[in-house]
């Protein structure tokens, strides 16, 4: 694989040279630092470009000419990294060796047109289709519940600190959405195309200075921009005193999630001995809390945890019978206590790091995780592949514990299920 990254001034565009696929992946993201009344607008925004735009008059239209590029697809998606809103408008299409000519240079153009020739007429977007989104959205937003383990992870953010970025619900909220009308929706869209940072990647085989030259022609951003905002959250410190939380929900099985801020974190124990200690406890397929917590004393029906380097913040998710609550909080807090005395084996971190290795090597097998590889390490800095197994492979039993005794635990949120498993 070879990388190449040009600087070209108001934006970066990163090519990542490969054969082994055979598509062309390309992605056009856009990074703000995050607010908590522009993430409805946010979702509005890249749900209606990709409704209609001014050439191609409906979704329908859009349908049949991505048809006409061999299928290309086209999706988009938002996400909060760190005290970032990052939305991303991806393109995928077969490379013209299988193809014909210049289908590829016409599904980058047809990316382009959605992104910068919306259906907009005097500064507003089509009503009718803005209509349809938000009568969408308006269904996303009441079915929040339906995934509990989701919304537990929602309502334990909000109760862990609710002024952080961390509490904001990415799916946005319909107090905001019944303001969002066809103008301050077309000035938001402004704002984004004027403001935001960008990258682009572009993932295939093709020709480097061929690639450059369209996405040049595509692809003209005005401005000049530079980062003020740290990506990685500030974490609040842990409280003295455990915080509980609860909600009752119409389900027969009760959603367990704890927050176990991490404080104080070097960069090198973010991203190495943290991972180990949290695949040791409930981020691999044999940890202590799967064996102890479930297999065991049969407290829980799931049971994992994994680590939000950016957001310094570990989470313990289990599902429960609400009577096994406090029995299931006891024994993840003993499981935790004892990762941070040491008592586990070398065997222990070999199955980690032999799980970590694996799931980074199998990073070059698709598209979009290489995108990710290379987005990361653009915004937090994160090492390349073969560097990030070198330092896991040399990562101690003491580094581990080290890190780990940085790990608290804050808040405790039950979503206690109500419903009679007999109904």
């Amino acid at each position: 694989m070879q990388y190449i990254k040009k600087d070209l001034g108001s934006f970066k565009l990163h090519l990542i040279k490969t054969d082994k696929f055979k598509t062309v992946t390309l992605r056009v993201v856009f990074h703000s630092p995050i607010k908590k009344e522009e993430i409805t607008i946010r979702n509005i925004l890249t749900d209606i470009l990709l409704q209609s735009s001014k050439e191609y008059n409906s979704r329908r239209d859009l349908t049949i000419k991505a048809e006409d590029l061999y299928a290309a697809d086209i999706t988009t998606n938002n996400q909060r990294v760190g005290n970032y809103i990052v939305s991303s408008f991806i393109l995928q299409v077969l490379n013209d060796k299988y193809t014909e000519k210049n289908n590829l240079d016409e599904s980058i153009k047809f990316l382009s047109e959605i992104i910068f020739n919306p259906d907009v007429l005097n500064k507003e977007f089509n009503k009718e289709k803005l209509d349809i989104v938000k009568n969408n959205a308006v269904v996303a937003l009441n079915s929040i519940k339906e995934d509990a383990s989701s919304y537990s992870l929602i309502r334990l953010a909000e109760a862990f600190d609710k002024n952080s970025p961390l509490s904001y619900r990415m799916t946005g909220y319909l107090e905001d959405l019944e303001d969002i009308n066809e103008a301050n929706l077309y000035k938001y869209y402004e704002k984004m195309i004027e403001s935001d940072y960008v990258d682009i990647f572009v993932v295939g085989d093709f020709d480097n200075d061929e690639m450059l030259s369209t996405i040049k022609k595509y692809f003209k951003f005005k401005k000049l921009k530079k980062k003020k905002e740290d990506y990685f959250l500030k974490i609040k410190k842990c409280n003295s005193k455990r915080l509980f939380a609860k909600e009752t929900i119409d389900n027969t099985q009760s959603k367990l999630a704890i927050a176990c801020p991490v404080n104080k974190l070097t960069d090198y124990e973010r991203n190495y001995p943290l991972i180990l200690a949290n695949i040791i406890l409930g981020g691999g397929t044999d940890s202590k809390l799967f064996s102890e917590v479930r297999e065991k004393n049969s407290l829980c029906y799931t049971i994992h945890s994994f680590f939000n380097k950016v957001d310094n913040l570990l989470v313990i998710a289990a599902g429960i019978d609400k009577d096994n609550a406090v029995k299931t909080i006891d024994l993840i807090t003993k499981q935790l206590n004892e990762l941070k005395k040491g008592k586990f084996l070398e065997k222990d971190i070999n199955i980690a790091k032999e799980f970590y290795n694996t799931a980074v090597e199998e990073i070059s097998e698709n598209e979009h995780r290489i995108i990710n590889d290379y987005l990361s390490r653009e915004l937090l800095g994160t090492d390349s592949i073969d560097e990030r197994i070198d330092k896991m492979n040399k990562v101690t039993k003491q580094e581990i514990i080290k890190a780990s005794k940085k790990i608290g635990m804050d808040t405790v949120f039950l979503l206690e299920g109500v419903k009679n498993a007999e109904n």
